[in-house]
């Protein structure tokens, strides 16, 4: 008698210990990082790569694991509520129970549990060899009750559709970029970044580009001297040439290539002819994603682009650096114009220049105004209002406060911007 209650206490322990490691893998498998595993199978580790190829099927993965667990677990009571009726009577029901809930929440449930979610990549990597012949092994089963699953929540009308899977690649690196920024792992500059990198799809060029009345052009029927020193004063490298109409772009003018062209030229400079010079412009329709643009820039190995609207009107121009400037900010050279349109007031409001984009405001500030229907702070003004408005009329919207400064003609050239209470905008945030 005494040997099989032995036997029996030893059973129920092997069955923890069973139901134990089906918990804690269980908790592994699911709470790793896939960055790191994926990182690892690249370096050729063979487990990391049968963990990924586990977790690539959760569902079958997790069928086995809840089959095997439960399976121990109900044989260990039943041979411990079996042993309690015997030493006890009909008592032993409710000792069993408790004995055996007791032991399972804490030494199968909680405790290999815990320490898996502390070293969950180890024990991943460990338990994989064991957990690939379990799918194996239990995968008729897990089938049929996967099959059952799927039924049933058909019948329920809670099916699982495309549109109900797991959140994207990128709504999980967006995520993880935040989450991480938050704890004090990335930096504001480098959260930018990233996050502009994942932008790049959505924002397109109109939002970025210069406009045309901010564009430095030349008159190609201008006398070459004029052109030149025009090109000598300006900032940029490539300028276009229009003739006829300011509108009507023939080419574009890169300063290299026309300080070669003077070198190599022998009589006067007015002879020059700088059409033949310039490069054909090349257009793009202003909907065109920053993605698809620096595609475009890197296979034609080109910097410059004029942006026109669905009628061929000229709208303004984008260059590589526009693009670059989005993921990493400004680059400054030492012919550009400190000037980012932006001066802070002692009361804590801001002086802006109408031209400056919302974009550029929301990642230096961290604010939240919208830029789906205006790319600048002037057209989100015009947008809310639904009118030109005048000089010293004031606008809230968004928790902000708008006064206009200034206005030349019908462009609004500068305003005061106030910003809400970080306070205010946690509460709007939680609301």
């Amino acid at each position: 008698m005494t040997m099989t209650l032995l036997l029996v206490f030893g059973g129920i322990v092997v069955l923890l210990l069973l139901s134990a490691f089906f918990s804690g893998s269980e908790t592994a498998l699911i709470s790793i990082s896939r960055a790191r595993l994926h990182h690892l199978e690249r370096r050729g580790n063979r487990r990391a790569r049968l963990v990924n190829r586990l977790t690539d099927n959760r569902e079958q993965l997790l069928g086995a694991i809840l089959l095997g667990n439960n399976a121990v677990n109900i044989f260990a009571s039943a041979l411990a509520t079996s042993v309690m009726i015997g030493l006890f009577g009909e008592a032993g029901i409710a000792y069993a129970t408790i004995t055996m809930t007791l032991l399972v929440l804490i030494f199968a449930e909680v405790l290999p549990k815990t320490y898996a979610l502390r070293n969950a990549d180890r024990i991943a990597l460990a338990v994989a060899p064991v957990m690939r012949v379990m799918v194996i092994v239990l995968s008729p089963v897990t089938l049929a009750v996967q099959a059952v699953v799927r039924a049933t929540l058909a019948l329920l009308g809670a099916a699982a559709s495309d549109d109900d899977k797991a959140l994207s690649a990128e709504q999980e690196l967006r995520g993880a970029i935040d989450l991480h920024s938050r704890g004090g792992a990335i930096v504001k500059q480098e959260r930018d970044m990233l996050g502009s990198i994942l932008d790049l799809e959505e924002v397109e060029v109109s939002e970025i580009m210069v406009h045309r009345k901010g564009m430095t052009v030349i008159n190609a029927d201008a006398p070459a001297s004029q052109t030149i020193e025009r090109v000598i004063a300006s900032p940029y490298t490539r300028i276009p040439l229009w003739r006829g109409d300011p509108d009507n772009i023939v080419g574009v003018l890169h300063s290299k290539d026309l300080l070669r062209l003077v070198h190599g030229h022998a009589g006067s400079v007015d002879d020059i002819d700088l059409v033949a010079t310039a490069i054909a412009p090349w257009f793009i329709p202003d909907t065109t994603t920053l993605l698809r643009q620096l595609q475009a820039f890197r296979t034609r190995r080109a910097h410059f682009a004029l942006v026109v609207d669905e009628y061929g009107a000229l709208m303004g121009m984008v260059t590589l650096e526009d693009i670059l400037e989005e993921i990493v900010g400004d680059i400054a050279d030492e012919h550009d114009v400190a000037f980012t349109g932006v001066r802070k007031n002692a009361d804590g409001s801001y002086e802006v220049r109408g031209t400056v984009t919302v974009r550029d405001l929301n990642r230096e500030f961290e604010w939240s105004l919208p830029d789906e229907d205006a790319s600048t702070i002037a057209g989100l003004v015009i947008h809310e209002a639904q009118r030109i408005p005048e000089v010293g009329q004031r606008f809230a919207f968004y928790g902000f406060k708008f006064e206009v400064l200034t206005r030349q003609r019908n462009q609004v050239t500068s305003l005061r911007v106030t910003a809400p209470a970080p306070e205010a905008t946690e509460q709007e945030a939680e609301n």
